[in-house]
């Protein structure tokens, strides 16, 4: 690690970044101020993305000129770090069919349609579960649905407690599955086996020799998709309301 980076002043500090509502609002790309910031603080520190969504998502909204993803990042986990790669190479990866088993895995998804159906919710779209090469992604609303309906369907989970609920029952019917059930994002909540959260990207830099480790991200509260990492003890957590916070404190902490 020490050659590979460095070049940089802080070469042995590495910032992971959650990426909707910390580096791009909810679903979409990038600004180009965001991007500029990234660049600046890469000349100075290692860089790296920990997404709940997949490659591909996340590619859509961080990519810059073309490149891939995974050559504007020094790291980039997708999945949680299921899909990770360094420097533009990737690394192992896990799959949550080879963990669950294909029966149990079966009867979960049965029940988690079941429940939509039975849903009354203002709007149903398409796209309810999301399998994943590490998780599910369960949507009430849908994945397909507009960003207008997001925001619409977020306030009236944020009244209601759709999804909040929704994970309850799924942890009391299927605790022996010991299985992971994080709310991220507006409309969705991920389902994965347990220490399978974004922790699981640190198991890719533990020893690589960073001396810190800041993590930004928005969910950080208890049940949000940040929480476990931003708590972790190899981590220096930030919380962020937007891309602008995330930028404020980059500024900071490594521009300032």
């Amino acid at each position: 690690m020490a050659s590979l980076f460095s070049d940089r002043p802080y070469h042995k500090t590495l910032v992971l970044f959650d990426v909707d509502g910390t580096l791009t609002p909810a679903r979409r790309t990038a600004s180009p101020e965001v991007i500029k910031i990234l660049q600046e603080v890469r000349k100075k520190v290692v860089i790296g993305f920990v997404g709940g969504s997949d490659l591909a998502k996340i590619s859509e909204q961080l990519a810059v000129d073309g490149k891939p993803v995974t050559e504007n990042f020094d790291y980039a986990f997708a999945e949680n770090g299921l899909t990770a790669y360094k420097s533009g190479k990737q690394l192992p990866s896990q799959s949550f069919i080879s963990y669950l088993g294909n029966g149990r895995y079966k009867l979960l998804v049965n029940f988690c349609l079941h429940y939509i159906a039975d849903l009354d919710i203002p709007i149903k779209r398409g796209t309810f579960i999301e399998f994943r090469n590490g998780m599910i992604n369960v949507s009430p609303i849908g994945r397909n649905a507009t960003i207008q309906e997001r925001n619409d369907f977020e306030k009236f989970d944020l009244e209601y407690g759709i999804r909040k609920e929704f994970v309850r029952v799924l942890r009391e019917k299927f605790a022996h599955y010991d299985l992971t059930f994080s709310i991220g994002g507006q409309i969705s909540f991920d389902v994965f086996p347990k220490g399978w959260d974004k922790t699981y990207a640190l198991r890719h830099v533990q020893d690589e020799g960073f001396e810190q480790i800041h993590f930004f991200g928005d969910k950080t509260y208890e049940g949000g998709n940040d929480h476990e990492i931003y708590i972790d003890s190899r981590t220096i957590g930030h919380s962020v309301s937007s891309p602008e916070d995330t930028i404020n404190i980059l500024t900071e902490l490594f521009l300032s």
